[in-house]
């Protein structure tokens, strides 16, 4: 066998290798679309809640005013901030890998080379030929000086570098839209605590009105007992309730505190008063409710839409992990002052180039380019898995909330009759009371099924103003 035959087979043998590693493995995940209902309701709804803007939808503006500071300063919006950020910096890493690497160098060291080398041998020959100067004689211990540029350039022919840049952007994309889901969950949290609040002080006025009541009340037994007509157990009960009052006024007082607290931690402060309406029925509850359609949401709701983004990510990088079974092209070139002569170094003498390309392909390291595409495969199938979740959440969290406006609509209508009854109830008591036609048992329950069904029908108004909010921010709206 001659050397030139031997050569081929070397050379053939090279591109079986190359071409045995360019085999990909198939891809696994199926994913099945997606079908949401035409509508949420039996009739279609061409116009959404979402649509509203923010200063719209909350018409107060002292409430407003607290969403725009929280927005403004929310440690939660801060990070989201820096995440974007972060993406931003990852993509721009991604779009710098497809272009070529340039490095300034300058190095210097020496080198000493043995007799029995191919250097040593081949230098000590050359100082003795007489084709060479006396300052090109290679000493023995040789420097080595260079000064320049070295460049390295993988030519991104399979597109994989583009995926990774592809992957990067989706990312980036899906980070701004955690932001604006954030947004909007914290407007929520906002007019949830807000509208708490407004509901605490209903509530302190209605038990400061029944404290009043229940003082003229005690006043009434007093003066019966004096003329023989009620009993000390009247008057300790009439007073028992007095204090049971006095007592949920205390209760009331530090919920309010507490909420006030919890709303400015939202808000990025420390804990102050908390400016707000004086009534939370002067809050207007919208008369119809309109939602779109179901496809809307995956248009609207940014949750969604990021988890959209990162499914994206996640199947170019299964694209990027594919292709990494595939040989790459690069090219390394360099320029530079190089010698080994420090008084010849900055001389057009040592200019030296050169260029190097070459294809490489993966052979006994396959199995971990195997391990990393199925990591790739799972982390799309999870990612696919994420926004399958977010979609069906978004479907529930809608129709939850409307079925919460209009229950908690009705139950308000009945709660104000009952309201009204009651309260007619207790002025009947006390008339019945006071001609000796009633007991002062009879007056104490009336006024506390009074005093119970006020406080909860602001609960139930508070209830339907929240499913307002929930089905405001289920819907996508709010992050405009």
């Amino acid at each position: 066998m001659n050397l030139h035959t031997l050569n081929n087979k070397v050379i053939m043998m090279i591109i079986i290798i190359l071409l045995g590693s360019c085999a990909v493995p198939k891809d696994a995940n199926q994913f099945k679309e997606i079908e949401l209902p035409a509508s949420f309701t039996d009739k279609k709804d061409t116009v959404s809640l979402a649509q509203l803007d923010l200063k719209t939808f909350f018409s107060d503006t002292t409430l407003y005013g607290l969403i725009e500071i929280a927005i403004e300063n929310n440690p939660d919006i801060q990070k989201a901030l820096r995440r974007i950020m972060m993406a931003q910096a990852q993509l721009q890493m991604a779009h710098n890998a497809r272009l070529p690497v340039l490095d300034a160098v300058a190095s210097a060291g020496f080198n000493k080379f043995g007799k029995y080398t191919i250097d040593g041998v081949g230098n000590f020959d050359t100082n003795l030929s007489p084709n060479i100067k006396k300052d090109q004689r290679i000493p023995v211990l040789t420097p080595d000086l260079f000064l320049g540029f070295r460049s390295n350039w993988e030519v991104d022919i399979w597109g994989k570098l583009n995926d990774k840049k592809k992957a990067a952007l989706s990312r980036s994309f899906a980070s701004e839209k955690e932001r604006q889901w954030l947004t909007t969950q914290l407007a929520a949290q906002v007019a949830s605590m807000y509208y708490e609040l407004l509901a605490l002080d209903s509530e302190l006025d209605i038990l400061y009105k029944n404290l009043r009541l229940q003082e003229d009340a005690l006043e009434v037994v007093k003066i019966q007992k004096i003329g023989g007509r009620a009993t000390e157990l009247a008057v300790q009960q009439f007073e028992s309730q007095l204090f049971t009052t006095r007592s949920y006024i205390v209760s009331l007082k530090q919920g309010v505190i507490k909420t006030e607290n919890e709303l400015n931690l939202l808000l990025g402060r420390l804990p102050q008063p908390i400016k707000r309406s004086k009534n939370i029925f002067s809050e207007s509850v919208l008369p119809e409710i309109h939602t779109g359609i179901p496809a809307h949401l995956l248009a609207r709701r940014p949750d969604i839409q990021a988890s959209q983004m990162k499914l994206m990510a996640a199947g170019f990088d299964v694209r990027a992990a594919r292709k990494s079974f595939l040989p790459s092209l690069n090219i390394t070139p360099y320029t530079a002052f190089n010698s080994f002569n420090a008084s010849m170094m900055l001389t057009p003498a040592s200019i030296a180039y050169g260029l190097i390309g070459s294809i490489s392909g993966p052979v006994w390291n396959r199995g971990r380019l195997k391990g990393m595409l199925k990591e790739a495969v799972a982390s799309e199938g999870e990612a696919w898995y994420d926004y399958q979740q977010s979609v069906f959440r978004a479907y529930q969290e809608v129709v939850t909330c409307m079925n919460a406006i209009t229950n908690n609509t009705d139950l308000f209508e009945l709660k104000k009759k009952q309201v009204s009854v009651l309260e007619s109830a207790v002025k009947t008591a006390r008339e019945l009371y006071v001609t000796g036609y009633a007991s002062y048992l009879e007056v104490i329950t009336a006024q506390k099924g009074a005093l119970e069904t006020q406080l909860e029908s602001v609960a139930t108004y508070r209830n339907l103003l929240l499913s307002q909010v929930d089905l405001y921010r289920a819907l996508g709206g709010g992050w405009q």
